[in-house]
């Protein structure tokens, strides 16, 4: 569903020595880096970016917004708490069970050195649940059997000629979505 999330920062380099000692507690670590304005941090591309605000205004903190990173284990839970309390973050929730989350929900919240509020979660998911869900191949859509027989019955286009039909209406939007940021 997500590509990337980011969190702004005050200073890069400040929030890298954060960063890189409390996600490398859960076995991610930096990626790619464009200094002194971001750091991608995930396992082999950046899917957690830590950056200075694109409107060069002072970085601030989202009420209501956290950002939740998977552990595998509850010693890694602890890890990454501990590695944020030792970097100077604070300590919004210690590594435990969390009922209210569900029966198998094992979690820690710390807040960085800028307030940004951080999870490290590990949530057991059911053998049945587990093994009920079908996986993909590469490249395959989510589309069910009955919806793909009713596209058939209406002529359906394959997605080389719908890709083509729609690529200059995304080229469109992405002109239009740079003009809107500015």
């Amino acid at each position: 569903m997500l590509h990337h999330v980011s969190v702004g920062v005050m200073n890069v380099e400040r929030a890298a020595r954060f960063y890189d000692n409390v996600l490398g507690a859960l076995g991610y670590r930096r990626v790619m880096e464009f200094m002194p304005y971001g750091i991608g941090y995930g396992d082999d591309t950046p899917v957690f970016w830590v950056q200075l605000p694109h409107n060069q205004s002072p970085a601030t903190v989202g009420n209501g917004v956290h950002v939740g990173f998977v552990a595998f284990t509850k010693d890694v839970v602890g890890a990454f708490h501990r590695a944020a309390l030792e970097a100077g973050g604070v300590d919004e929730g210690a590594p435990g069970p969390r009922p209210d989350y569900g029966p198998d929900y094992y979690g820690a919240f710390v807040r960085d050195l800028d307030g940004n509020k951080l999870e490290a979660v590990l949530v057991k998911r059911p053998a049945a649940q587990a093994a009920a869900k079908p996986k993909r191949k590469a490249g395959q859509s989510k589309v069910s059997k009955s919806k793909a027989s009713k596209r058939k019955g209406r002529g359906a286009t394959s997605a080389k000629a719908r890709t083509k039909k729609t690529a200059p209406r995304k080229a469109g939007a992405k002109k239009k979505a740079k003009r809107l940021r500015r």
